[in-house]
């Protein structure tokens, strides 16, 4: 199949591989999130939401098998180099009272990849006429608007105050 043959099916399976790779990177990165945080509150947010995430690679899975394809990821540069960040911040941050300020920023930058992901693969399935996708996508949406806006309330009730102190 040359380029020019390539329509919004493909783009559709290419970025359904994309956020199904980033959905198993994130389920590895999340317990050492939780691990490394030094609130509570922060540590059961990461918890929570690595249960939610295993609930999405599920609906990703039954998004592949309406497809009739097999559920295989493609490697996501933009998850891997948010995800170092993450990393990163946690190796230079480790001991300090802006650790958890930054790890949540991180998760974050994490929930707006997912949240524009989202969005766009239900615009695209709407498109395509895909209502059972749809619906599972826009489930998954729900739930990632959600944890971003937990993770502001948290940041902005706790998290960002005991960094600056």
């Amino acid at each position: 199949m040359t380029a020019k043959d390539k329509d919004l099916n493909d783009l559709f399976l290419d970025t359904l591989k994309d956020i199904y790779f980033a959905e198993k990177q994130i389920l590895k990165a999340l317990p050492k999130m939780a691990k490394a945080a030094s609130s509570d509150k922060l540590r059961a947010a990461f918890e929570k939401h690595h249960g939610e995430t295993e609930g999405q690679v599920e609906r990703l899975e039954q998004i592949f098998e309406l497809l009739d394809k097999p559920a295989r990821g493609k490697t996501c540069d933009a998850i891997q180099g948010i995800l170092d960040e993450g990393k990163e911040i946690m190796e230079e941050y480790k001991g300090c009272e802006a650790l958890d300020a930054g790890m949540l920023a991180a998760a974050q930058a994490v929930e707006h990849y997912e949240i524009s992901r989202y969005g766009t693969l239900k615009q695209w399935a709407q498109q395509l006429g895909m209502k059972d996708a749809v619906r599972l996508l826009d489930q998954t949406l729900q739930e990632e608007k959600k944890t971003d806006e937990s993770l502001t309330s948290l940041a902005e009730a706790a998290i960002n105050l005991a960094a600056a102190a």
